[in-house]
């Protein structure tokens, strides 16, 4: 089964919205609930002053997930480095995504974004799986300086989706002069074409997670879209440990 971590700062009260919750119905759900800590505080030190309300509010979380049909568990840390944290505990878990949370209530339309060095084709299976035989409206989108090898790209992925029953439409944007996957007019069409949506999934650009948190492209789109952003990982690499307690 699909496994899809949500994380969140749990001791501030960051929560899930009920549009996300029912998105996330197919798939089992490991919630991760972190604190970022001052480089001098001890993790231990704060898991025995914090501990039990986040682990209250942790099991709360979960429950709403699992009156939905599907497994979930979750994860508690204190810890220095939150990116680490997260892409640890993501893989940890098998996680095949993880979720930037936004505001969502009915999510009838997802914004698929195949633009830059991704892999497409695991992006497609995690939307097949997301959707199953839910009425949830596709468009793919891809921007490129190559329209020909785009316009195939996005036949191959509307075929794809065509097989497991999921109809897609398709947004072709072809740059003008050097082409940036992650920043620049890529980016600017992206959000204008994501704004119509009520959740978006991009892939996460290898090798790491860490890049991409803290300002970078998925953050940068969470920021400009209300509803959730849900980031599917590239395939199984190592992973350093981060300084934490979970």
């Amino acid at each position: 089964m699909t496994r899809v971590l949500v994380p969140l700062t749990v001791l501030e009260g960051e929560s899930v919205s009920p549009g996300l919750v029912r998105l996330l119905e197919p798939v089992d759900v490991t919630v991760l609930g972190y604190h970022v800590l001052p480089e001098q505080t001890p993790p231990d030190q704060a898991r025995l002053q914090y501990g039990e309300r986040a682990t209250d509010a942790l099991a709360d979380l979960a429950t709403a997930f699992e009156d939905g049909g599907r497994e979930a568990d979750y994860r508690l840390a204190f810890t220095h480095d939150r990116d680490q944290t997260i892409d640890r505990i993501a893989a940890e878990t098998e996680s095949r995504a993880y979720v930037i949370t936004g505001a969502a209530g009915s999510i009838d339309r997802l914004f698929v974004a195949l633009t830059g060095d991704v892999a497409v084709d695991r992006i497609l299976e995690f939307v097949a799986e997301l959707i199953g035989d839910r009425e949830i409206d596709v468009t793919l989108f891809l921007a490129t300086d190559a329209e020909a090898d785009g316009r195939l790209a996005l036949e191959e992925a509307v075929e794809t989706l065509s097989r497991r029953g999921i109809d897609a439409e398709s947004t072709l944007v072809v740059s003008e002069g050097p082409f940036d996957a992650v920043s620049g007019a890529p980016f600017d069409t992206l959000g204008e074409a994501a704004a119509e949506h009520d959740a978006i999934v991009v892939g996460e650009h290898a090798p790491s997670l860490q890049s991409f948190l803290l300002g970078e492209e998925p953050e940068r789109i969470a920021a400009e879209s209300v509803g959730p952003v849900l980031v599917v990982r590239p395939p199984a690499r190592d992973t350093s440990s981060a300084s934490d307690s979970s």
